[in-house]
């Protein structure tokens, strides 16, 4: 198949432009034409920013149980789980796929990071020789990132941020790295040049003993909760310009604890909580967004105390995700918040608690299906 004499390349671009991401992989194949027209960063960068917002694309990234059902063994309660990670619709919360490794490893992996369609996974512990995969499972394309200079350095923590660059228009893999003896080193991987950078200008108020809890990407800049025991502040780090700059947290966050830092309206936001507040049987979670002058508060969400929810973050519709415990099944339940409108929406979808050391955590992100990382 080829294209034919007095051929509209401009009306061909304008439907499959309108094509779901799926459909136009199974079209590289129709014929050379197709395939340098589809592989393209002007047709990629163009579906995404046409298509990121579609209802169809948008999916709920779950880390639960096999059957949603955890297998309990009171004689051993550290039994080892077998869990899955799943896409679900953003609407009907229907489990759509099932995730399986790109090299069909069967150990857990874990998720660091989701940008324009393509995911970040690593070992479910971090270790130095942990290999890191950048992998769009929409297109089935991954890459292996080669191992970098430090991988042969004992480091006592190891945290990992991966986002998209628009600056530069490239994936950035962030490697966080301290020893006990405060040694700390930053290490950059971009998906353009398939090589990592070490950050040699790294502030002293970052070496010391630390603990990376939670992280987001946003504009190619990473902002992480760090806990510098007492301190508990925000980093950011610009994986471009290589700067560094710290945040002091509001004064109302006294603890770590259902302390959590996301994106709300293209901007850096802390939610905090959940805990009493000053109307009985009521809790509520803080919520502040990040502007030049520092801090702004916005109106909090407040829940009756009985539900017991607990943020999770928020998704790319700028809904709050939370969790309510049940403890009968040993899972939680994932909800969807409306901040503005307060409507709360069941998704039916049971999360798996993963286990790092004495801690259980949640993982619920959003997927946005596209067909990033196929111009690479």
């Amino acid at each position: 198949m080829s294209s034919k004499p007095g051929f509209n390349k401009e009306v061909l671009m304008d439907i499959l432009l309108r094509l779901p991401p799926k459909p136009l992989v199974r079209f590289l194949c129709a014929c050379k034409f197709w395939n340098d027209l589809i592989s393209s960063s002007l047709f990629v960068t163009t579906h995404f920013n046409l298509n990121a917002t579609r209802r169809d694309n948008v999916f709920l990234l779950c880390l639960h149980h096999e059957d949603f059902e955890r297998k309990f063994d009171v004689d051993d309660p550290f039994v080892k789980q077998d869990l899955q990670w799943s896409l679900f619709s953003n609407e009907t919360f229907e489990q759509r796929f099932k995730l399986k490794h790109p090299l069909r490893s069967t150990e857990h992996f874990g998720i660091y990071g989701s940008s324009n369609g393509v995911l970040c996974i690593s070992d479910e512990i971090l270790k130095p020789k942990s290999r890191i995969h950048i992998w769009n499972p929409t297109i089935g394309k991954y890459r292996t990132v080669p191992l970098s200079i430090t991988d042969d350095t004992k480091f006592g923590y190891i945290a990992l941020q991966f986002g998209f660059h628009p600056g530069v228009n490239d994936c950035k893999v962030v490697r966080m790295m301290c020893m006990d003896n405060k040694a700390f080193a930053v290490e950059v991987y971009s998906l353009a040049t398939n090589s990592w950078k070490m950050i040699e200008d790294v502030p002293t108020w970052l070496k010391c003993t630390w603990e990376h809890h939670q992280s987001t990407f946003l504009n190619g800049v990473t902002y992480t909760i760090i806990d510098k025991c007492p301190i508990i502040t925000i980093v950011s780090f610009d994986s471009d310009s290589e700067k560094f700059e710290e945040f002091v947290l509001p004064d109302a966050i006294w603890g770590i604890w259902g302390l959590h830092v996301g994106i709300y309206k293209e901007q850096i936001c802390l939610l905090y909580g959940n805990y009493c507040c000053e109307e009985e049987g009521m809790d509520k979670n803080d919520f502040w967004v990040l502007q030049k002058k520092g801090w702004k508060q916005l109106r909090p969400f407040v829940f009756s105390s009985d539900r017991c929810y607990s943020t999770m973050g928020i998704s790319v519709d700028d809904e709050l995700l939370l969790e309510k415990n049940d403890f009968t099944v040993g899972a939680a339940d994932l909800y969807l918040c409306n901040y503005e409108s307060r409507q709360i929406r069941e998704t039916g979808i049971k999360l798996a608690y993963m286990r790092y050391g004495q801690n259980e955590l949640l993982f619920a992100i959003t997927y946005v299906e596209t067909l990033g990382f196929l111009d690479y």
